[in-house]
């Protein structure tokens, strides 16, 4: 893994991760069992039939590139896959619910997605497994697929595409049943190799019309690492800015960006012995996030406290 899918990794779990688990990180808070609702594209039946629960997502952007060369891109589709814990102690009556990381990768040259889209099936088995104390995970099926497709628009001037359809044939009503069918916080990275993408936000002004022309449904894509480099797009649910950022006196995920870390983290240090005890028996990432607050040393609380940025000059 290189810096640039570092850094969209860290962007997805800080930020389209959003909701995975909220303050106080507690199986038993209500908040923690009506969640996964960003970015998801759900079982196809499901979707169809309901307004507001997307079945399918769709990405396009810019790439200049010579495509008689050798110009190619890697597209990943990334998402969470919601697991049940079935032999976990339940706590009220609550299953406990995580999730895993799935992806899926395309890897092509320009010149040939020009002549033909690239298809790759998403193909995710329902299974079971017996982790560390007995704990018994189970998960659904997934199914789908990941098009790429390409479009020159002019000479050194394309169009990328990228759908994303959950096909999975679920046509049940309840809704957590249809989040464990469902591909959670969905989104989609773009690298290119011999290219460069083109700002959507803020297009060179002889490629403005051919941005306005890009067509996005359940994605915004942005250039993705430093300012200056147009090697990486990322496609997310959410509206972001070109090149955005994690803050670098952030000490790690805590998956409520609507709260301030500070506040978060005070809080966490501040719960009594049962609910601390609840969380580290409940979600692997909560357990994590008590862990985090509890080692961070009185340094590290007080960078925490605020920092005076200075305007860049205009």
């Amino acid at each position: 893994m290189d810096e640039l899918d570092d850094e969209a990794g860290r962007l997805a779990r800080a930020v389209l991760y959003e909701g995975y688990l909220l303050w106080p990180y507690r199986l038993s808070a209500l908040k923690n069992r009506q969640r996964w609702t960003i970015g998801g594209v759900h079982p196809e039946p499901y979707g169809r039939a309901r307004a507001g629960y997307a079945w399918w997502s769709g990405t396009q952007c810019l790439l200049e590139a010579d495509t008689g060369a050798d110009a190619a891109v890697t597209v990943r589709v990334r998402w969470l896959h919601v697991v049940t814990c079935e032999a976990d102690p339940v706590r009220e009556g609550f299953p406990r619910e995580e999730a895993v990381e799935r992806e899926v990768a395309v890897e092509r040259e320009v010149a040939a997605l020009l002549r033909e889209p690239r298809v790759v099936e998403i193909d995710v088995p329902a299974g079971r497994e017996v982790a560390a104390g007995g704990v018994v995970r189970c998960w659904e099926a997934l199914r789908g697929r990941v098009e790429v497709a390409a479009e020159s628009l002019r000479p050194g001037l394309v169009r990328l595409s990228v759908r994303v359809v959950n096909t999975t044939a679920w046509c049940g009503e309840e809704r957590g049943e249809a989040m464990r069918r469902t591909l959670v916080a969905a989104h989609t990275v773009l690298r290119a190799d011999g290219g460069a993408f083109v700002s959507l936000m803020d297009p060179p002004e002889g490629l403005r019309g051919f941005a306005e022309g890009c067509r996005n449904v359940g994605g915004w894509p942005v250039l993705l690492g430093a300012e200056g480099d147009r090697r990486a797009m990322l496609s997310a649910p959410i509206i972001l800015y070109d090149h955005p950022r994690i803050s670098p006196q952030s000490p790690g995920d805590l998956f409520d960006a609507t709260e301030i870390d500070q506040l978060l983290t005070l809080s966490v240090l501040a719960l009594s012995e049962e609910e601390q005890r609840e969380i580290r028996e409940g979600d692997p990432r909560g357990r994590e996030i008590l862990e985090r607050c509890a080692a961070l040393s009185p340094e590290q609380l007080m960078r925490l406290h605020g920092i005076v940025r200075a305007e860049p000059a205009s």
